[in-house]
């Protein structure tokens, strides 16, 4: 879909992280994720409100964070099939697309936990395109950490250069990025800290991405909603589906993309499946 075709949105979310809640809650967030009857009723509610929208959505992405299990643990196969079988459900017209998180393949990623989640969800890194718009899904945990598998992180730079070139000459009308950890949280210049990248990393991939006209960056990892701008590029941080760690609510982000512009809104799961997007959003989905 190298051709733009009319305003048209897609649904984020992020973080359903199975088995997080009781594990925060019981502050044992290594070994204490043997329960997720909540984060099963709150995927399942997410997905109950993703169908009843009208239009439907382009696609549904989730960036990362599926389940809490870390590679290799205990409970993680059971909750990687309990948050299948919610997905499954998900309307067969609406494409789910799914970014790795540091839970998915570990704080610091080998070979091997990268090919299992691969096996399990797809890609940890592609492109696709939506009717004249590019998007490119990164594994964001080759820029926290690669000491174990440096070599996938020079192949993932090496392909995102390719990417971007491909994309100018296609002419798109607007590129937007999926990674599970932000960029930064608020500020370019923050310090670094568990949620964003380093900011050495930070200030070349930022760059990186401003060169290459890239609109905005969507990501979870904070469990709390964030972001902010560098020159022209937005970092959206979008909070959780599953357990928050702040003030906001078990939410979805629904995103619109016009000819001339990317506008987006957190809903809670609650306000979404009862009411819908906002008559404001669904005009600028009519106008051609």
């Amino acid at each position: 879909e190298y051709q733009w075709k009319g305003p048209f949105y897609f649904i984020q979310g992020a973080d359903p992280q199975f088995g997080l809640m009781k594990a925060w809650t019981h502050g044992d967030t290594e070994n204490g994720d043997d329960e997720w009857g909540e984060e099963i009723q709150l995927a399942e509610q997410a997905v109950q409100a993703v169908n009843k929208l009208s239009p439907k959505p382009k696609f549904f992405v989730l960036c990362g964070d599926l389940v809490h299990g870390m590679p290799g643990t205990r409970w993680k196969k059971n909750q990687e099939q309990d948050l299948k079988d919610v997905l499954k459900n998900t309307d067969q017209d609406i494409p789910l697309v799914f970014v790795s998180g540091n839970h998915d393949i570990g704080n610091t990623p080998t070979s091997e936990t990268i090919a299992d989640y691969c096996k399990n969800w797809g890609d940890d890194y592609f492109s696709f395109w939506v009717g004249g718009v590019f998007f490119v899904v990164l594994n964001s945990q080759l820029y926290f950490d690669c000491s174990k598998c440096p070599e996938l992180r020079q192949a993932q730079d090496a392909w995102l250069d390719e990417q971007l070139a491909t994309a100018a000459n296609h002419k798109c009308k607007h590129i937007i990025v999926f990674q599970h950890i932000p960029l930064f949280l608020s500020k370019p210049e923050e310090d670094d800290d568990y949620f964003n990248l380093n900011k050495s990393i930070r200030q070349e991939i930022m760059e990186k991405f401003h060169k290459a006209g890239i609109k905005a960056v969507f990501s979870g990892h904070y469990h709390r909603n964030a972001g902010g701008f560098y020159k022209g590029l937005e970092m959206v941080v979008s909070s959780a589906i599953g357990c928050q760690l702040g003030k906001d609510t078990h939410g979805l982000r629904v995103v619109v993309v016009t000819e001339e512009k990317v506008v987006h809104k957190y809903y809670s799961l609650t306000a979404l499946g009862s009411q819908g997007i906002d008559q404001g959003l669904l005009d600028m989905l009519a106008e051609q």
